[in-house]
């Protein structure tokens, strides 16, 4: 297929390559245009000046920005996706972002003739990097039967949640989910080094059990040694947070928990942690191990 890929960050970047390399032709855009000739020699695609530049005649345009202020400058205006799309192509929105925008896209797409997808995404910058993201889409079923396929390059699993703006929403329960996970690991690993266990020989032995998890397994023991330096920063998963804090005002969904872990991650940002790693809620502990 003939694809654009908008934004080329820790996440765009290794996306937009998986794609070039699974065979489709490929046309980047991104602000810092530095970054867009690096991915060009290393994946040997395009480059436009533009988002509008990028979608024309493409199949499917891609974007992964950083919040719904971006996604607004890379997809609405003259020079944005939608003005450069052409009727019955897929746009689909990769960002972390609000389900309300994601609605707004979605209706303009249609009003165009046009297809929009909502598909956050989960995995991290290794995930991004390993091709094994997971997808969370909100759309229509044919036009994400269309758009699964090509995901395949980047993604080991896609699931459609429902209409335009579903798939932002299960990204809210993600994140709301993963924090407190990871909250509940870093008191557990500060009370076993307190206690003077062996934490290799702990995380490998209750990581088979009720206790384990994704964030014991890529994150228990780099959190023991204080290692922050793995991907997702404190600062994006604080702009996730608040985009799910103004929804569940507004369903009147209870995150009390998750609102006290949001103000440890501001601590953590008031402290210099800004890039630290979301595991970095251990460091609010002291270590004397």
């Amino acid at each position: 297929m003939k694809i654009a890929f908008i934004g080329l960050g820790v996440m765009g970047y290794p996306m937009a390559g998986h794609l070039k390399k699974a065979g489709h032709q490929v046309c980047v855009y991104n602000r810092n245009n530095e970054k867009a000739l690096t991915w060009q020699q290393e994946f040997d695609g395009d480059i436009a000046a533009t988002p509008a530049l990028a979608a024309k005649g493409c199949d499917i345009v891609f974007a992964c920005v950083g919040n719904d202020d971006d996604v607004r400058e890379i997809a609405l205006g003259e020079e944005g996706v939608f003005s450069g799309l052409d009727k019955g192509s897929i746009f689909i929105d990769h960002t972390t972002a609000s389900a309300e925008l994601a609605v707004e896209l979605g209706a303009i797409a249609s009003k165009n003739g046009q297809y929009f997808l909502d598909a956050p995404v989960s995995g991290g910058q290794a995930g991004a990097e390993n091709g094994v993201l997971t997808v969370m889409v909100g759309g229509e079923e044919a036009t994400f039967a269309k758009a699964e396929v090509v995901m395949t390059a980047f993604a080991r699993f896609s699931q459609l949640m429902g209409p335009v703006g579903s798939g932002q929403l299960a990204k809210m329960v993600n994140q709301i989910c993963f924090v407190n996970t990871v909250q509940g690991l870093a008191e557990g690993l500060n009370f076993a080094q307190k206690a003077g266990l062996d934490t290799d020989k702990l995380l490998d032995t209750i990581g088979k059990g009720a206790a384990g998890s994704w964030q014991m397994d890529n994150r228990g023991k780099t959190m023991c040694a204080r290692e922050f330096d793995f991907g997702f920063a404190v600062d994006w998963v604080r702009k996730d947070l608040a985009i799910a804090f103004e929804a569940a005002d507004k369903l009147g969904a209870d995150l009390t928990i998750t609102k006290q872990l949001d103000g440890y991650y501001q601590e953590i940002q008031e402290n210099g942690g800004n890039r630290w790693d979301t595991s970095s809620l251990i460091s609010r502990f002291k270590n004397e191990s």
